[in-house]
Order: structure tokens, then sequence, then C-alpha cells
């Protein structure tokens, strides 16, 4: 029997599908999953595909105690009528016993497997098929997606070694973005990472690509534009950082996971010292974006021109760029709700002028001639 999710939750797409005849792994595989993905779970295998064929989900966790014992090769008729999606298989025995049929999954995790564990290989499949979809990009818009993407993981491993990153390579992985930028034709390269499972990657993307953006319509070009672009690609960091439970808590968060959450902010600052070359506007956007005008924000409680118009105008993208993610635990605002909710309920914290050249940029770039 299939469980279906409350009627709020069928408008989001179903990220992970768990198959497993047992209902108690079924539930318990269902909860370690919730904070990260839309789930539903099916105890049996042919309702399961009745079920999915017409609206697929991201990937398929599949315990092989569901599938059907007759009726052909039930993982080719998987593949058949999910089209490709992933599918990890879950089994309660070595999995040196399943021999060549172990390749005809995607993935195999032999029980116990390790919540991180199983997180880690949704997310790597998931991210693997998006990235597959750039292939059939233009060249200039293929090159922008891989370039900062790789970058962005190269990032994660230095900070795990304790060795600074190396900003050049930062700014030539940033180049094609901003020559797309320049040439207003990014549109592309923001619904390439739609799906993508790396919440912190698509976020600094955006931001990345919406503050170049912004930076071009008021005139800035050349290395300014690169800081610009490479300082958003940079300007979370220290989120690699934080646990999966804090960064994706669904709820609200309770003090001390907010005071792990904002410790990203320091964490991105002290990994960024360590670069010598890094523009000292890079750090500013990573140090003073959660800052507002009102001296309410954080880290450092700065105020009124205590910010200076790159950290402005980063916050403002940066507030823009949130409302408008899609989390697992929230549909995206409009743009157009978005930027009103901005206007109407943060005059005090965000520079209104700045916003007004920010809104304007957006309807600009939302025109067809543009």
């Amino acid at each position: 029997m299939a469980t279906a999710m409350p009627a709020a939750e069928h408008s989001r797409k179903i990220l992970v599908a768990v198959i497993d005849a047992h209902p108690g792994h079924r539930q318990q595989v269902a909860a370690a999953l919730t904070s990260f993905y839309q789930v539903a779970v099916y105890e049996r295998f042919d309702q399961a595909m009745e079920s999915l064929a017409g609206t697929p989900p991201c990937v398929v966790l599949l315990d092989e105690k569901a599938l059907p014992r007759l009726g052909g090769d039930p993982i080719a008729t998987a593949r058949r009528l999910l089209k490709g999606v992933p599918i990890i298989r879950t089994l309660a025995r070595p999995i040196q016993q399943l021999g060549s049929a172990a390749y005809d999954t995607d993935a195999c995790l032999e029980k116990p497997y390790r919540r991180s564990t199983l997180i880690k290989t949704i997310s790597g499949l998931v991210n693997k098929s998006v990235e597959a979809g750039w292939e059939t990009l233009a060249p200039h818009y293929k090159e922008s997606l891989r370039r900062t993407v790789d970058s962005f993981n190269n990032i994660s491993d230095l900070i795990d070694k304790g060795e600074p990153l190396v900003y050049q390579e930062i700014t030539e992985a940033c180049g094609p973005l901003v020559d797309a930028v320049s040439n207003h034709d990014f549109k592309v390269i923001l619904n390439g990472v739609k799906g993508h499972d790396n919440y912190s990657y698509v976020h600094s993307l955006r931001v990345a690509t919406l503050l170049s953006l912004f930076g071009h319509t008021i005139g800035l070009k050349g290395d300014d534009l690169s800081l610009l672009a490479s300082g958003g690609l940079l300007h979370d960091i220290g989120k690699m950082t934080i646990p999966h439970e804090v960064l994706n808590k669904p709820g609200r968060l309770d003090d001390g996971e907010l005071q792990v959450m904002r410790s990203h902010v320091p964490k991105s600052v002290d990994y960024l010292q360590l670069c010598d070359s890094l523009p000292k506007g890079v750090l500013t956007i990573a140090a003073q974006h959660h800052e507002k005008l009102d001296g309410r924000g954080y880290p450092g409680g700065l105020k009124g021109s205590q910010l200076n118009e790159l950290a402005r105008m980063a916050s403002i993208v940066d507030i823009f760029g949130a409302l408008t993610d899609r989390r697992v635990y929230k549909e995206p605002m409009s743009p157009e709700d978005a930027l009103t909710m901005m206007t109407e309920r943060m005059g005090d914290e965000i520079d209104l002028a700045l916003l007004a050249l920010f809104r304007a940029m957006l309807l600009d770039a939302a025109t067809p001639s543009a």
C-alpha cells in the first residue's frame, strides 16, 4: 500500500520513491529522508510502478524483498516505465551475492547502512542525472555550469584539507557566466541547475548570476563583474561546514541551531582570508550579506553608512535568491511576490533605492528583447 502525502504536498514534485515490503524499515527510511526530500512510500512494486509511471520521481529506493518473484525482469520494467530514473537497490545480504545483477541498478546499499551514506548516494545520483543534461546545451552554457560546479565542489575538498582556494581558478570558472550576463544570455544557465540537489551550489550560482547582472546594469565591466560573480559563488561557502540536519531543517530553527546556522558567515570569512590574492570586495560580500541597514543583521550588527554599496547589493540579491529558491520544505516564491515583500516589509533593512534598480533590472531581463 502506498502512503499518500498531505494534500498540501501534492503540488511539489516527489523526489524520492521508497519501495519496501517491510513496514518498519519503509517508515524508518522515509523518516530519515523527509528533512531532505519529498518522499512517497510503497509496499508493493507493481503499485509503485502504476503510481509513478506518469510522474517519475528523481530517484527510486528499491528493496529487493519488494521485487515480484514472477513476471519477467522487474528492474527492466522499472527502467522502461520510469524513463531512466536512477534506481538504488537495498538488500539484507552481501552485495557480492548479486553477481552481475549488481550492475542492473545505479547503486546498491547493503543493510544496515548509515543515513549519511543513503543521502550521499541519492544526492550523487540526482546531480549526475541533472549534470548529464548539460551535455545537450550549447558549449558556452555547458562550460559555465560545468566549471562553476567543479570549482564549487573542489572548494569543499580544500576546506577539508585546510588549504586556501586559488582565486584565479574561481574567476576563470566564472568567466563564461560573466560573458553570458554581459550578453543578457544567462537564463539557460539558471534553468540548468533546476533539480540539482546541492542547494548551496544552486543558491550560490543564482546569487553569482544575479549579482553580476546587477553590476552590469549599473555599468560595471571587466574585473568588477568578475569580482561580483566570484563573490556570489563564494559568499556562502561556510555552509559547507554546517550539519545537513540544520541546513535543511523544515521548521523554525531553535536558538542553538540558529547560532550554528549563523556561524557560516565567520567560517566563510576565516576560510577566504587564507587566500592572499582575494580581493577585498569578495570578502565584503561574504562578511556582510546578512547585515541590515537598521543594525539588526549579523554577525557584526553593522548599520547605515557602515555598509558600502557592494554589501547592500549582495544583501538584496541574497534575500531575493533565498525567497525564490525551491527548498524541500517550501515552494519558491514568485519573483513578483518576493520583490513586493522586500519592498513592503524590509524597508528598514535593505537599500530601497538599490532594490528599485534591481526590480527594474529583472523586469528588463524578462522582456523578449532582453
